[in-house]
């Protein structure tokens, strides 16, 4: 599952209210329906009591703006208000950004999916342009001159012909008075005047000063610590425990039993369907007067598990399971022409299999929450990218009604897809209510590792016709994994990226015999979304195979991609989701150009090519490495080449590239989880490496510039590292890679 795709057809989905008036000044508020087409005949009439202000002018000037997504280092906050303030005609040093509360009056306040850019740009724009046509109605009412006469800049009202300026603070008051307009005007992209510019992010001088508030810097009076020890075997169970030795432990206060709770959808907030296994882990808690008097009474303290079935589990059994699957027939996911008949008409046919291994998101900061239940009532203070979930996951737990949930989102120090899960605050609410008292539930990076939500383990078995031209006239890609959707939702159901591809190219239908096949394997192994997601496994595999394709072919590799993603469409796509063979080609060309492509390559280097469509964004990346046989691969270069729509802040847009190819190295490079007796084996960075900074290659960034609906950044810079650097390492030393991490029996 992925999260939901970006609003369309705006305009017929929003309206605005006006909502305050007098000493507040001009406030605006609107509804925002959450995942659902509406018009405004369909709000039913408490819509009414859900309006909220997320726009508001005071009489100093002072714009405020509440942002409902979440902070994670991806910068929302930053670029929602930009958006607005630059709609509005705002002076962007009188900006105030406000992190909003869970409330159902910011309608869909979950962070995934590289959407809070595309939301805030199909959502908010209208909001702020009314508010500019209410200032620009009182200044055309007070001078007597049509409003046509009149702009919105730098926080005042200018009248075009006499130069007079009234600010904002004069005009809002009687602004809020103003009938809110049903369908302002939005700006000419060529009067943007923030929009498109590079903006310091707003939460930086807090972060520098240290006086920024993430989950672990959350304090509430009388607040106790808690760590869990939980079971080494996922789905394991406490058989039983003494917490004698625990207990005697110096600032100890309690040590209580923690249940399985069953958790609902993430995106769907409802129950999975039978098989589904979305739960938290049972486990028993250490509650102290500091962190650190709860990890030492953690490890005096005696638990016996039963471990359960899951114990007899191991990465290399999963892994004969995947080739047990790939034995058999799948399950057709999509099939264009015939692909046996043309496999079997094929000059050449080349078979190869590729692998990739579980993925720990591993953010900085470990999960924790704050967590308060007295009264019948729970507040949380919780670095989540789901709140929605968070509170839903409560009513269960807790068995109270939602009215009774305060959810205050921290910032947070790294997501990646981590915390759209919310085992963490269930936790936390539980512990406090177990004692009667706030607590604050601290995760370790031993905790993190080994407690997580993986990117699925998959193998992968690809088979491709070429004519005598070398044209590809067939292709069969069959995927064995656990899936990451099955996992929350039951029924053995794949992870839908499977049936794109992730937008590879082969998937516009150039190939005129395709099949793809999805073998569900079982494991107890917890999945989740990871940063980028299912891409970041099928754009490694598809991107490899195309290069494999053009080295049987004997041609230049940009040439078969240029082939398989075929010809630009005579008419683009509206739907920023789907892919436009026009943007991809571009990427690709300008990549290629920008990377020396075709240049003579540095000695002893290799230079390869890849690139993706997703999240609304078109990313192409060239690698230059060398390899060692001694020291491995070292990646010396790496130019990206971006199309995400309309720029709101370019330095975000670099600075997001940047930190997704890292992530993606790491991973090529490093990264995997294995399994043994049902446990993780990997503890801490030591065991999980992540790229070092003198590991890190020199990056460059070139943004196309586009007018086009804005797409995600924050994750689509990772999937076309890994397979560039891989085809780098075939151009430099003709062996091939075809399974992650890079290992150095692999290198030859």
């Amino acid at each position: 599952m992925t999260p939901p795709a970006p609003t369309r057809g705006l305009a017929r989905r929003e309206f605005l209210r006006r909502t305050a008036a007098g000493s507040a000044g001009l406030m605006i508020g609107f509804y925002l329906p959450s995942g659902v087409v509406r018009t405004l005949s369909d709000v039913p009439a408490e819509a009414e009591v859900t309006l909220n202000a997320w726009l508001q002018i005071d009489p100093q000037g002072q714009v405020t703006i509440w942002v409902g997504r979440s902070e994670m280092g991806q910068g929302p906050r930053t670029s929602v208000a930009m958006i607005m303030a630059d709609e509005l005609g705002a002076d962007w040093s009188k900006v105030r950004v406000r992190q909003a509360d869970l409330d159902a009056k910011y309608g869909d306040q979950v962070t995934g999916g590289s959407f809070s850019t595309r939301f805030a740009w199909g959502n908010l724009r209208k909001p702020a342009a009314a508010a500019r046509e209410m200032l620009i109605a009182v200044a055309a009412a007070e001078l007597n001159a049509p409003a046509s006469e009149f702009l919105a800049e730098a926080g005042a009202v200018i009248h075009r012909p006499s130069a007079r300026r009234l600010g904002f603070g004069e005009l809002a008051e009687r602004a809020a008075k103003v009938p809110v307009p049903a369908d302002p005007p939005l700006k000419d992209p060529k009067d943007y005047r923030i929009i498109g510019t590079r903006r310091g992010r707003v939460d930086t001088p807090l972060i520098v000063a240290g006086r920024a508030v993430y989950g672990l810097d959350a304090r509430v009076p009388g607040m106790l610590y808690a760590v869990i020890e939980r079971s080494p075997v996922f789905g394991g169970k406490v058989k039983r425990f003494d917490a004698a030795r625990a207990k005697a432990v110096p600032g100890v206060r309690h040590v209580v039993e923690i249940p399985r709770m069953e958790m609902p959808i993430p995106f769907e907030l409802k129950p999975g369907a039978p098989g589904h296994q979305h739960y938290t882990s049972t486990g028993v808690a250490v509650v102290a007067d500091s962190t650190w008097a709860a990890i030492e009474g953690r490890r005096a303290l005696e638990v016996q598990w039963d471990e359960g079935p899951a114990a007899g589990e191991s990465t290399a059994n999963l892994r004969q399971q995947f080739v047990d699957l790939l034995a058999q027939p799948g399950q057709v996911l999509r099939n264009d022409g015939d692909v046996t008949v043309a496999l079997r008409q094929a000059a050449r046919v080349v078979e190869a299999e590729y692998e990739v291994p579980f993925l720990a998101h591993a953010p900085m900061e470990p999960p924790n929450c704050t967590a308060l239940v007295r009264d019948g009532r729970c507040e949380l203070w919780v670095p989540t990218q789901n709140a929605p979930a968070v509170r839903a996951a409560l009513v269960t737990a807790l068995v109270l009604p939602e009215s009774a949930i305060t959810v205050h989102v921290t910032l947070l120090g790294g997501g990646f897809g981590r915390r759209l899960n919310m085992d963490y605050a269930v936790e936390a609410a539980l512990v406090s209510r177990a004692v009667g008292a706030p607590v604050k539930v601290v995760w370790t990076r031993e905790d993190d590792l080994r407690h997580g939500y993986y990117r699925p383990a998959s193998l992968h078995r690809l088979r491709a016709g070429l004519d005598a031209s070398g044209r590809v006239v067939g292709w069969h890609h069959h995927i064995a994994a656990p899936s990451t959707d099955s996992f929350y939702s039951g029924q053995n159901s794949p992870d839908a990226d499977g049936v794109q591809i992730a937008g590879s190219g082969a998937t516009a239908g150039t190939v005129p015999n395709y099949r793809c096949e999805f073998s569900y394997a079982k494991t107890a192994v917890p999945r989740g979304w990871w940063r980028a997601v299912d891409l970041t496994s099928n754009v490694f595999v598809v991107q490899s195979f195309m290069d494999e394709l053009a080295a049987a072919a004997g041609r230049d590799p940009m040439a078969l991609r240029r082939e398989l993603i075929g010809p630009p469409q005579t008419t683009p796509p509206t739907d920023p989701e789907r892919v436009n063979i026009w943007r991809l080609r571009n990427v690709f060309e300008l990549a290629a150009q920008k990377g020396g492509w075709g240049q003579k390559v540095p000695a002893g280097r290799g230079r390869g090519i890849a690139g993706a469509f997703g999240f609304g964004s078109y990313v192409a990346q060239v690698a230059e490495v060398s390899v060692n046989r001694d020291a491995g691969v070292r990646v010396h270069r790496v130019v990206c080449v971006v199309d995400c729509g309309q720029v709101i802040n370019p330095d975000m847009v670099a600075a997001q590239m940047e930190g997704g190819i890292v992530f993606g190295l790491s991973a090529a490079l490093k990264g995997a989880i294995t399994v043994q007796n049902g446990r993780v084996q990997q503890s801490n960075f030591h065991e999980y490496q992540m790229l070092r900074i003198g590991e890190m290659p020199k990056v460059e960034v070139h943004i196309v510039p586009s007018r086009d609906y804005p797409g995600g950044v924050g994750e689509p810079g990772v999937p076309p590292i890994a397979p560039a650097v891989t085809n780098a390492i075939f151009a430099a030393t003709g062996k091939r890679i075809r399974r992650l991490p890079i290992r150095a029996e692999d290198l030859g």
